[in-house]
């Protein structure tokens, strides 16, 4: 058992990201590009390209965005040059914290970040500093109710590395990041649709905040998720309501 209160707070998380959804298409149609760059501009042959266009689907981002994405990465249409870094820190009570960026103009990305941490009571580290508290992994995450017995055998059967009960119910399946969309595909083959699923930096240890600490760091957390430049936040934190 795990995450008491996993499914609230992804949902939560989930829930605010929808609400920036104008802001979202461009960062997603960043990610696109960037993707049909580094591994070519055909989906079934890039699975980064998939996850990105996937992403893109679920904010119903239009279809000439996405087109024009990929072309900009492919070369077919003119485009800027991004590149990607990662930011780490701290937050509120410790609480670990990594800022995945892609930039056109690290100058100002850094000093955009580092602005963010320090008004909102956060520090920013050096790198290293908190990735080895975090794992690479493909994460879904599956309603309170779900057949647990069933979806753990075809999660296994799948490929995934691991499947998680959380007290609140809540089922979380863990994959390695390269087998993400397989197991993903066999799942909802076998009539498990997750709720929540990415490639993401899963903490391997929670935080957990409440109060005027938890309003602190939710305030962070916003903060660097508006920044143009950044395009994912992860962090340890678990958010009380």
């Amino acid at each position: 058992m795990a995450g008491h209160s996993k499914w609230a707070n992804i949902q939560h998380r989930k829930g605010r990201q929808d609400e920036k959804r104008g802001a979202a298409f461009s960062k997603i149609a960043k990610e696109i590009t960037v993707a049909a760059k580094m591994g070519g501009g055909d989906p079934a042959f890039n699975p980064r390209l998939r996850l990105a266009i996937d992403k893109g689907k679920a904010v119903n981002m239009p279809k000439d965005k996405i087109d024009n994405a990929i072309k900009k990465g492919t070369g077919e249409l003119e485009g800027v040059d991004y590149v990607e870094v990662r930011y780490e820190g701290y937050g509120i009570g410790g609480a670990a914290v990594m800022v995945d960026c892609l930039t056109d103009n690290k100058t100002r990305t850094v000093a955009d970040v580092r602005h963010a941490f320090n008004k909102y009571g956060g520090n920013m580290g050096t790198d290293g500093c908190v990735a080895f508290q975090f794992k690479h992994c493909g994460q879904m995450l599956f309603a309170p109710g779900t057949d647990e017995a069933t979806l753990m055998d075809a999660a296994i059967e799948a490929g995934a590395e691991d499947v998680l009960t959380n007290d609140d119910g809540s089922i979380e399946v863990i994959t390695a990041p390269g087998d993400f969309l397989a197991v993903k595909e066999a799942l909802e083959a076998a009539g498990f649709t997750p709720e929540f699923g990415q490639v993401t930096m899963k903490a391997e240890n929670e935080t957990e905040l409440s109060g005027d600490d938890g309003v602190r760091m939710q305030k962070l957390l916003d903060a660097l998720e508006a920044l143009d430049d950044v395009q994912e936040v992860y962090t340890s934190v678990v958010i009380e309501e």
